[in-house]
């Protein structure tokens, strides 16, 4: 295993600050293009550019959206239903929302959610700690249609992405 040098002062001073890591492929080469975006009951293309013409005027470019990788066991205590890594423009929705009992509109929330994330400014604090979730951030996510229907949802069904 290869160990992984901090960059010098210098380095690090020049070094472009960014809103959200750069991803770097962890396994052989190819499988970082391996995007899939047909699920068994959503296609997730459909449902981002059906959002993006929606709430945000088509005005999220260039972006790919794929379902995570498959993990052998369950979460346990929590979940993530989805992430952006806006520097790679790259949105992973969680393959376990991609079943039978998962209304359409609950992940087209998701989807909406991590799209909100490339479209409204993070803040930082007094001492320069980023907040993503922050006040501007949710007046803006209670504009989706199903939002409260959305949350109730999640609260109800939680336990069955859970071990």
């Amino acid at each position: 295993m290869k160990s992984k040098r901090k960059p010098t002062k210098k380095q690090a001073a020049t070094r472009k600050p960014s809103k959200r890591y750069v991803a770097f492929p962890r396994t052989n080469i190819q499988r970082q293009f391996e995007f899939n975006t047909e699920g068994r009951y959503f296609e997730l293309r459909s449902i981002f550019d059906k959002i993006n013409a929606q709430y945000f005027g088509n005005r999220l470019r260039n972006y790919t959206i794929t379902w995570g990788r498959k993990r052998k066991r369950k979460p346990e205590s929590m979940i993530v239903f989805g992430s952006i890594q806006e520097e790679d423009r790259i949105i992973r929705i969680h393959p376990l929302l991609d079943r039978e009992f998962v209304p359409r509109w609950y992940v087209e929330y998701v989807v909406f959610h991590e799209m909100l994330h490339a479209f409204v400014p993070d803040r930082y604090d007094s001492s320069g700690r980023r907040i993503v979730h922050h006040d501007g951030f949710l007046k803006r996510e209670r504009e989706f249609r199903f939002y409260r229907r959305a949350l109730e949802w999640e609260r109800e069904n939680l336990g069955r992405f859970l071990r």
